[in-house]
């Protein structure tokens, strides 16, 4: 496949990974890249051109907390865990983002992310009930934010430009971004959350990922150790990316736009862009792939998808599902 340092995987270059099927028509298809590695790097399974660069969005929140914990911020396993999460803004999720906070002597008005509901149904309806409205704490990168807030502090550098992409912390989170996934960054941009973004390609990403879930550093085998004891924290009760890491034990992060990367503790990685930026099927496919490329059981996998929210309903009864294609 050939690669472009335009954007994201081209259509020509994509592949379809998944479909909605419903009453036996199928009414959509999600195409875009896929990339398996071995725990060398070796490219097991390529799908689409998984050499072209994509925004990984929250799926680079592993790097960062990564670069977070080696600027020397030592949080517990459950704080850590919030510090790589796209958190449902609940209230457990919001007292250990203040728990965080409160060790940088900041507060809430010190986050650099932009306010919002939170994500989580139940969450949200309690603060409408309450009267209440959006707060930067319940944004789902509030915890990445509060320990980046920490870093800053322990370290002596400003926090009041902490996203700037010259400021010391964004500079360390570049350096460990390239240093992990082997790859020079080709592009930067502005996250949803505020922080930089860096362009990288999915193959770079799943090398990078699995990088750290082989935990051959004291700093990753605190990460991924934190993670999978508290996959609640990386989520929201309930999720796919929640049940796949406390189920199956597997080190997973989503990213907006249709990003999904996911490693084995052996160091078996995927990583994926579905390009019409839809996650419904992304979690799908890369169980799916970890199952082809002999890292994951079957059985294990399938007990834990029949629990996914991809029923089709018509006048609600089941018509369908969404499936794998590729």
């Amino acid at each position: 496949m050939t690669s472009t340092a335009a954007g994201a995987v081209t259509i020509a270059a994509a592949v379809e990974l998944a479909v909605l099927e419903r009453s036996g028509f199928i009414e959509s298809r999600h195409v875009g890249a896929a990339v398996v590695v071995a725990a060398d790097g070796a490219i097991i399974a390529e799908l689409g051109d998984a050499g072209a660069p994509v925004f990984p969005r929250s799926s680079l929140k592993p790097f960062q907390a990564l670069a977070i914990r080696e600027a020397g911020v030592h949080l517990s396993p459950l704080q850590t865990a919030l510090s790589m999460a796209s958190h449902g803004g609940t209230s457990a999720h919001v007292e250990v983002v203040r728990e965080i906070l409160s060790l940088a002597s900041l507060g809430e008005s010190d986050l650099g992310c932009p306010a919002d509901w939170p994500g989580d149904r139940a969450a949200r309806d309690a603060v409408v009930r309450a009267d209440a409205g959006v707060q930067r704490v319940f944004m789902n990168c509030s915890g990445k934010h509060a320990a980046m807030l920490l870093a800053c502090v322990q370290q002596g550098w400003s926090t009041a430009d902490y996203l700037d992409p010259g400021h010391p912390l964004q500079l360390r989170v570049r350096e460990v971004i390239e240093r992990e996934t082997g790859e020079t960054i080709v592009a930067s941009g502005v996250d949803g959350c505020g922080a930089p973004v860096h362009a990288i390609s999915l193959r770079g990403l799943a090398r990078g990922v699995s990088r750290i879930a082989q935990r051959t550093t004291p700093d990753s085998e605190w990460l991924v150790d934190s993670v999978l004891a508290n996959g609640w924290a990386v989520d929201a009760p309930g999720e796919q990316n929640t049940m796949v890491i406390d189920e199956l034990q597997i080190f997973a992060k989503l990213g907006a736009e249709g990003v999904m990367v996911m490693s084995t503790l052996s160091g078996v990685a995927v990583a994926l862009k579905i390009l019409d930026g839809s996650l419904r099927a992304a979690a799908l496919v890369a169980l799916e792939l970890l199952v082809r490329a002999g890292a994951m059981d079957r059985g294990d996998v399938d007990t834990l998808v029949a629990r996914f929210d991809l029923t089709v309903l018509g006048g609600g009864r089941p018509v369908g599902t969404i499936r794998v294609t590729a």
